[in-house]
């Protein structure tokens, strides 16, 4: 193992003895720290006690199942046997110096094991596939159990997986041929280097979660090198800040273009950078662009409830933008959790006769109907959701680092266990790069909105049910959305599943076009023209099923963008006829003067800021 390599006990001299005695104390001293550290974070939090009961049923459910069949036990564990005598027969070869062919491999993008020595390596090879043939057997016994409804299956399958990709070898010195070279190659300085950071994180951490770093944050600046299309805030309310693009183009359409993104992490997602910005390609387009900058709320929005995220945000950015422009109607377009806003906020309009402000509504990766929420389903039972609702009570906001942590749980050997490796193991540096500082730039969720959104919406799944919904004592229904809307998912989102949001495209009275996406939920949206790829489908028919969609549909090369502005402009949403486009609208030059340029303070307000853990940034 590891040939040519002096432990420090081969061959070494007194020297280099006593350098290792340094790093080993240094490694103890951080050790220390780091217990004591992790103690006086200790407390009790409602909604984790929660999710550890339901982890708790699940494995109590799984083995009353296993009781009930001992067939399957006994079938399980003669393969785990039978398993680990080839695995030794193959062994015993690979030590006499034979080639073998391994038992087991890792799943395609599986990028834990890319390191040669996993392959070449007769002990790291063992290593490797006991650990793959022992994930299989478990991933086979849980689709195999009886007597455990599908919710339960998934919690069960979604813990185990938890559990099965921390015992990796890659997460542990001893067991990871990268990290023990570092070690040696370092004399145990990465391990020296990893603890400090790690101990750094806990620091800026929420209470209970250790949120990696990512990234190098000083790389980026807000306004600086990302999010940096010109622009003006030419409204503000405590809630939002609206962003008034300055227009590339002479004219421009007439109908102005309201962005409504999510406040669960910050705009910029789409106007990261020039060459993939969203926000930009609309402008040059020929579109009046306005956007909402939600703010980064804190104990005081603690009230602060979804009615009041409809009226302060796309309602009031809407009043706004007839100041700003004279025009009494707009195109909306709207993601994530800003298109599920933007939904009631069209239905709630359509109520109150007021339908026709709204020309057009597009919505990106948007669950309205919660029927499948996938994986992060697991964190969202009556228990669970019980526990938040107590945690948001007591504190007033959900902390945008805990929410951070459960969405990168999503995709844990991806988001969590490589910067684990990389940040705590090897105590590297994290590399500069823009997507991670947005994905760790993370925002509060007040009480008021996130507890009723929870329940209302994943829970309960009101938003579909014809007046399951009220927004200022007015019944809301989706069936009586008459305007135009275009759907747009991806197929392979974690957060919004397309098997969900497909049924919200059937909800609608108005016509309605529904587009899949190849790739996920940031990389499918964001997808440049430029670039060519990932592709879309496409069906002019709206079948009862997402299946019999797709079934029916067509692939087309390259980004769907170039297909939604062929849509908002053959449809007359944004029309085209030069005789109807307008000159272009500069900030300011309307009703509304400028406040302040974009992207203004409120997208620039940390959580530890907010929380007052730092100073506010300049």
């Amino acid at each position: 193992m590891l040939s040519g390599w002096k432990m420090p006990s081969q061959g070494v001299s007194q020297e280099e003895l006593e350098a290792w005695k340094v790093q080993l104390s240094d490694v103890g001293e951080q050790y220390k720290g780091l217990l004591e550290d992790l103690l006086s974070r200790i407390a009790p939090s409602e909604a984790a006690d929660s999710v550890y009961s339901d982890m708790r049923e699940s494995f109590e459910a799984a083995a009353q199942s296993l009781m009930s069949n001992p067939n399957l036990l006994w079938q399980t564990q003669s393969r785990l046997m039978q398993d680990q005598w080839l695995l030794w027969q193959q062994g015993v070869r690979a030590m006499s110096g034979e080639q073998v062919t391994p038992l087991i491999t890792p799943a395609k993008g599986d990028r834990r094991f890319k390191d040669e020595a996993w392959t070449q390596e007769p002990y790291y090879l063992a290593i490797m596939q006991q650990y793959l043939l022992f994930s299989q057997m478990v991933e086979e016994l849980i689709e195999d159990l009886d007597g455990l409804d599908p919710t339960q299956k998934r919690n069960l399958a979604f813990y185990a997986r938890q559990l099965v990709n921390a015992m990796s070898p890659t997460n542990f010195v001893s067991t990871n041929p990268e990290v023990m070279r570092c070690t040696l190659e370092t004399r145990g300085q990465n391990l020296v280097d990893g603890l400090t950071r790690l101990r750094e994180d806990l620091a800026n951490s929420a209470e209970g979660i250790n949120v990696l770093r990512m990234t190098d944050r000083s790389a980026f600046g807000i306004g600086d090198n990302i999010a940096v299309t010109p622009g003006a805030v030419v409204y503000e309310n405590e809630l939002i800040q609206l962003i008034q693009y300055t227009p590339t183009t002479e004219k421009t359409f007439k109908t102005p273009l309201l962005i409504v993104p999510p406040w669960i992490n910050k705009y910029y997602i789409l106007d990261l950078r020039e060459d993939n910005s969203l926000v930009k390609w609309m402008v040059n387009q020929g579109h009046t662009v306005f956007l909402i900058s939600w703010r980064n709320p804190g104990p005081e929005q603690r009230d602060i409830t979804w009615a009041d995220y409809m009226q302060m945000g796309p309602i009031s950015a809407m009043e706004a933008i007839e100041q700003a422009c004279g025009e009494k109607s707009v195109n909306l377009l709207s993601y994530c959790v800003g298109g599920t806003l933007t939904a009631s906020t069209v239905a709630y309009l359509t109520s109150t006769r007021r339908g026709r402000k709204v020309k057009s509504v597009t919505y990106m990766a948007t669950l309205q109907d919660f029927r499948d929420p996938g994986d992060i389903g697991v964190f969202l039972n009556e228990r669970v959701v019980e526990g938040i609702e107590n945690t948001l009570e007591m504190k007033g906001y959900l902390d945008g680092r805990s929410m951070a942590y459960t969405f990168n749980l999503l995709r844990e050997n991806d988001l969590f266990w490589s910067f684990y490796i990389n940040n705590y193991l090897k105590g590297e540096v994290p590399a500069a790069f823009d997507l991670l500082y947005w994905n760790t730039d993370g925002t509060n969720l007040t009480a008021g909105t996130h507890a009723w959104y929870l329940r209302h919406m994943y829970l309960e799944n009101r938003l579909v049910e014809p007046g399951g919904i009220e927004l200022d004592e007015v019944k809301i229904d989706l069936r009586k959305i008459s305007a135009p809307c275009y759907f747009v998912s991806t197929k392979e989102d974690h957060i919004a599943k397309w098997n969900s949001t497909y049924y919200g495209a059937l909800l609608p009275k108005g016509p309605v076009t529904f587009v899949l996406g190849g790739s996920g939920h940031i990389a499918g949206i964001v997808n440049p023209p430029h670039k060519n790829k990932y592709g879309y489908w496409t069906n002019d028919a709206l079948p009862e099923t997402h299946d019999a969609w797709q079934e029916g549909s067509t692939f087309n090369e390259g980004s769907w963008w170039p297909h939604w502005q062929a849509w908002v402009t053959e449809n007359g949403y944004a029309d085209p006829d030069p005789e109807k486009m307008v000159p272009a609208r500069q900030p300011g030059e309307g009703g509304l003067s400028v406040i302040e340029s974009a992207p203004g303070r409120y997208v620039k307000m940390t959580i530890p800021e907010v929380l007052g853990e730092l100073p506010a940034a300049e």
